[in-house]
C-alpha cells in the first residue's frame, strides 16, 4: 500500500516536473490516472523548491534578485508546463470562434499574440505580486500557493469532461472524472499548506483562487465542452496569481 502510492507521487512527479524519478517507477495510463490525486502534493514539493531557492538567494543578493531566481527555478522544475498551457489556452480562446477551431489553435506550437501577452503578464503579475508580499511570509505563500494551485486544476477533473478526442494527446490519460475519494485527497493536500498563513490572508487567497477556477470551469465548459491538458495549465496559472491577489487585499473594514 505504502509503496504503491509512493509510486503513484513519484509517476506524478515524473509526469508534471523535470525532477528524476527511480528507474523502478512504472509508467502506465492506469498509473498516471491513479497518481493524480497527488497532483497538489507535486506543487508542495515545487513551492518549498522555489520557497528554499528563495532562502537562499536571500543571503547573497536583494529579495527582489532572490525572488526573480525563485521563480525561474519553479520554472526551470515544471518545465514551463503549466505556463506553456496558459499561453495555448488563451491563443485558443483568444483566436477561436468554436470549439475545432480553439482546440487546433491550442494544439499549434506556434505561439501567438494573446499567449505571449498572457504569459508577459502572468510572469510580470507573479512578480509584482510576491514582490509586495511581507518578506518574512514569502516561502510560505511560495509553498501554498503553488500547492493551493495545483488543487483547483485537479478539481477540473472531477466536475468537467475531457475535450479532445485525440487519442495520441498527452493529456490523455488524465480523460478519466477523478472519484470523489481522490478529490477530497487532492483538495485535503491543497489546503494543508494554508495553515501556514495568518486565517485572513489564506482565506482571501483561497476564495479568490476558487473563484478564478470557477469562472475558468465556466469558460471550458461554455466553449470546449471540457478540459484539455493546455486548460488544467492555464487553471494553475490563473488560480495561481489569483491567491497571490488574495493574500495581498486589504479589504474595506
Amino acid at each position: 500500500m505504502i509503496r504503491r502510492e509512493l509510486e503513484n507521487f513519484l509517476a506524478a512527479v515524473r509526469f508534471f516536473t523535470r525532477l528524476p524519478v527511480p528507474a523502478w517507477v512504472g509508467h502506465s495510463t492506469a498509473g498516471l490516472q491513479a497518481a493524480i490525486r497527488w497532483f497538489p502534493a507535486v506543487g508542495a514539493l515545487i513551492g518549498s523548491l522555489a520557497a528554499l531557492v528563495y532562502l537562499l538567494a536571500a543571503q547573497v543578493w536583494p529579495a527582489q534578485v532572490a525572488l526573480l531566481l525563485s521563480m525561474a527555478s519553479s520554472i526551470y522544475l515544471t518545465g514551463a508546463f503549466h505556463e506553456d498551457g496558459l499561453s495555448d489556452t488563451v491563443d485558443g480562446l483568444g483566436g477561436g470562434w468554436d470549439k475545432e477551431r480553439i482546440l487546433a489553435i491550442m494544439k499549434d506550437s506556434h505561439l501567438g499574440n494573446y499567449g505571449a501577452i498572457a504569459l508577459w503578464l502572468a510572469l510580470s503579475g507573479k512578480f509584482a505580486l510576491l514582490a509586495a508580499q511581507p518578506a518574512a511570509l514569502l516561502p510560505a505563500i511560495l509553498l501554498a500557493g503553488h500547492t493551493l494551485s495545483r488543487a483547483c486544476a485537479a478539481s477540473l477533473l472531477a466536475a468537467l469532461d475531457y475535450a479532445r478526442e485525440d487519442a495520441h494527446s498527452k493529456a490523455k490519460p488524465l480523460a478519466t472524472r477523478l472519484a470523489p475519494g481522490p478529490l477530497v485527497f487532492a483538495l485535503a493536500c491543497g489546503l494543508l499548506p494554508l495553515a501556514l498563513l495568518p486565517w485572513p490572508q489564506a482565506l482571501s487567497g483561497l476564495l479568490l483562487a476558487a473563484l478564478a477556477s470557477f469562472w475558468l470551469a465556466r469558460k471550458f465548459q461554455r466553449w470546449l465542452g471540457g478540459y484539455t491538458g493546455d486548460c488544467l495549465g492555464a487553471t494553475q496559472q490563473i488560480a495561481e496569481l489569483a491567491f497571490y491577489l488574495g493574500v495581498l487585499a486589504q479589504w474595506p473594514q
